[in-house]
């Protein structure tokens, strides 16, 4: 079984760049890493082309242009990028436990998708590659935080936090793995989705609809979010409309990862 990482991204270098040294330190390390970035300027491209040559794995740069929030097209295209079998998907702004990747291969089965965690950090601006190897439950980064019993670490009574299978809350795209064929099957994510919000809530709601079940990952795969400002949520009302429009049962999407296809050969 083959994994891919794939990282969504959107000109903030910093948090990229501690988040590709947190991979680098992985026990297990992915067979290959997709950047899905969503229209980044140059300085996105010197800090992958600098990780590139210190990584022992492929690393892809999946660039598009930047018309906007086009997160869904984004991922569907590093999708469509990587060959492996396994996809898991984080966001640009996640520092990675050293066993992550390993949580998520031990985790992993047949006709399940996982929802993985995440843990606030307070305070971001003088996080540093040097200190981010001590993140723990007793870090002062995460001290004041309410979800900080994220970051126990305990694949033993991970086993008897699964939740339901059906479950339909709590969904986050910032810590998800799934099957790549099983992404195929419902088209992806659905790229009318522009802007920020519920676009990761229709896909696995789609995924749920057609057969595939919801496993929680609670204490592994723990994984920590950078504090920032959030972006504009103007058309959220709009996305929110799109995805409750899900008609019971349906999960193909229109338009999702296969008109993508033919721009997934270029560069």
């Amino acid at each position: 079984m083959k994994i891919v990482l794939i990282i969504t991204t959107y000109n903030w270098v910093e948090a990229l760049d501690l988040v590709l040294d947190s991979v680098s330190k992985q026990t297990l390390m992915p067979d290959e890493i997709v950047i899905a970035d969503d229209g980044s300027e140059e300085e996105t491209k010197k800090i992958i082309d600098y990780w590139r040559s210190r990584l022992p794995i492929e690393l892809i740069h999946s660039w598009q242009e930047d018309k906007g929030f086009r997160l869904s097209e984004s991922r569907n295209k590093a999708i469509l990028k990587s060959s492996s079998d396994y996809v898991v998907m984080i966001d640009g702004d996640m520092i990675l436990d050293k066993r992550f990747i390993e949580d998520h291969k031990r985790i992993s089965r047949d006709g399940y998708f996982v929802q993985g965690n995440r843990i606030k950090l307070k305070h971001s601006e003088c996080i540093s590659v040097m200190n981010i190897d001590s993140f723990n439950i007793f870090s002062p980064y995460i001290k004041d935080t309410k979800n900080r019993l994220y970051a126990i670490r305990s694949p033993f009574l991970s086993l008897f936090c699964k939740g339901s299978v059906d479950s339909k809350s709590g969904i986050k795209g910032c810590n998800i793995g799934f099957w790549r064929k099983d992404a195929l099957k419902i088209n992806g994510f659905n790229n009318e989705f522009i802007g920020w919000g519920y676009e990761d809530v229709d896909f696995t709601l789609r995924m749920i609809n057609s057969g595939i079940k919801r496993q929680k990952l609670k204490l592994s795969a723990i994984a920590y979010h950078l504090f920032h400002q959030e972006r504009s949520r103007c058309n959220w009302r709009k996305n929110r409309e799109l995805m409750t429009s899900l008609s019971d049962g349906q999960y193909y999407c229109r338009n999702g990862i296969i008109s993508h296809i033919d721009s997934s050969n270029e560069d």
